[in-house]
């Protein structure tokens, strides 16, 4: 009744206006918020979920395909022995706040990663940095204390990413980077949203603005994108419910792999954990295959060790650990425990909670006692992570080829082993492609072979979009949800 009166044209414009307008945005679900958005202070996946490419870069960094690639750098050399990395910067990048970036911020935010004080997740991504020096403004020299062949890698972190003195206080909160999307705002609980960068130095993205919404509840996460409140899912918490979205001609289901080794993490001097037979004996009574197909509808690949599987020096070690509840047993007779009592604290993620619950029945069926603790992410990065106070946990090791965390004695599973970390130091000086690829077969050998952790899957990336909707990663060489090349098509 509000358009009787309305010349014919005006009408039809009117009705014909949003059916012919072009979508420039985004609502994309997450199943985690982050705990806060600076990448460099953080280890939550779910940071990098939200900024990386996106609202901060890096020197270099990840392509859909997993290979390194320019970013903030637009080229680079190594010297003749591998020690000294020469990298060119991008003319014109400014970050967000109209300051310009230059060769002085990338000294600032390496030097600032590698201080004796750093809170960065990932510090020893840069341990092997002895100085950083500016050519000029827009040339940057990095010395490095031994060869480093994956240092061009390790500059493509999320942990990496380069910042600016002046704006580094408010990244928590507030980010400032120099991507393609500037923070718009954070309604904590609810959402974050960015919106396109009018003077992003390359190409613009086609969204003009974009949503992360955070729907920890499966149910709900499958009511959202059915209704229509959320448009993509990239990593869907509820794989489920897959079928229902691709017997549906309005959704894509995006099924692809990720650098996500999910184990069961085990406090290797925690009581009767130390003793390698009660590890053994838990690797025994674990069956990763009900697992997989009890917390994840079948997604998932067996794994054996801390490397993933469609990495070309991937070794199958499954065969080390299969699931033998009598050897379980006798292990732990063994070892002179008859009454084992264990704490398995459990991240909110699905995989988690939802695996968690079948390792317990599967421990207890040998006979440990498990206590299981549902804790909140914030909560899980304070007692376990940091703090140490654990027994088991179950985790996703999202980072890229990070196998190197077993060389760290202080690492939250705490595993400390003099040979192990020969192979790693090995590794960082050597660049020959066989002998790395030896060395990394080794490693993966000797992890299994002393059960520091429990092995349990490799997880799929399992997503959910609109059929309209492109560009999307349909696999994840890191954590992120790189919005650069997503559109909706007409």
């Amino acid at each position: 009744m509000f358009t009787r009166n309305l010349p014919a044209a005006a009408l039809l414009a009117l009705l014909s206006t949003p059916a012919l307008a072009a979508q420039d945005s985004i609502t994309l679900g997450m199943a985690l918020e982050p705990p806060n958005l600076d990448p460099t202070g953080g280890a939550a996946a779910a940071i990098d979920e939200v900024v990386y490419a996106n609202i901060f870069e890096g020197l270099t960094r990840f392509a859909p395909d997993g290979s390194i690639v320019p970013g903030l750098a637009e080229s680079w050399t190594v010297s003749e022995d591998g020690t000294v990395y020469t990298f060119k910067l991008r003319e014109n990048v400014r970050f967000h706040d109209g300051s310009a970036m230059d060769a002085q911020d990338v000294i600032f935010s390496l030097d600032r990663a590698r201080a004796e004080d750093s809170t960065n997740a990932q510090k020893a991504l840069f341990a092997g940095i002895t100085a950083v020096e500016a050519l000029d403004p827009l040339t940057v020299q990095i010395t490095l204390a031994n060869a480093d062949g994956a240092f061009p890698f390790k500059m493509a972190w999320g942990d990496a990413v380069i910042v600016a003195p002046e704006s580094i206080d408010q990244a928590a909160t507030a980010p400032v980077g120099t991507g393609p999307f500037l923070f718009g705002e954070w309604v904590q609980g609810d959402r974050v949203e960015i919106t396109r960068n009018p003077d992003y130095w390359g190409a613009a993205p086609a969204l003009a603005s974009a949503t992360f919404k955070f729907i920890s509840d499966p149910n709900a996460a499958f009511a959202a994108l059915m209704a229509g409140d959320v448009d993509a899912f990239p990593n869907f918490p509820a794989p489920e419910t897959l079928s229902a979205f691709d017997a549906n001609p309005m959704f894509s289901v995006i099924v692809g792999s990720t650098e996500g080794e999910t184990i069961l993490s085990t406090n290797n001097k925690s009581g009767a954990l130390s003793d390698v037979r009660v590890r053994k004996a838990i690797a025994h009574a674990i069956d990763r295959q009900a697992i997989i197909d009890g917390a994840m509808n079948g997604y998932g690949t067996p794994i054996g060790t801390h490397f993933a599987p469609h990495n070309p020096d991937y070794v199958d070690l499954t065969g080390m650990s299969p699931h033998d509840p009598d050897m379980a047993r006798s292990l732990l007779a063994e070892a002179g425990q008859s009454d084992l009592s264990l704490r398995l604290m459990l991240p909110p993620p699905a995989y988690a909670r939802r695996g968690g619950e079948i390792v317990a029945a599967q421990l207890r069926d040998v006979g440990i006692d498990v206590e299981v603790s549902n804790l909140e992410w914030a909560q899980w990065l304070e007692q376990v992570f940091r703090g140490k106070d654990f027994d088991l946990t179950i985790v996703s090791h999202t980072e890229p080829a990070d196998i190197n965390i077993y060389a760290r004695p202080d690492y939250y599973f705490q595993y400390d082993d003099a040979d192990f970390q020969a192979m790693m130091a090995d590794l960082a000086v050597t660049s020959d492609a066989d002998a790395r690829s030896g060395i990394l077969k080794a490693a993966q050998a000797k992890i299994a072979e002393d059960y520091v952790n429990g092995y349990l899957f490799q997880l799929a990336k399992t997503g959910v979009a609109n059929a309209k909707i492109e560009g999307l990663w349909e696999n994840a060489p890191t954590q992120a949800n790189d919005l650069t090349a997503v559109r909706w098509r007409d």
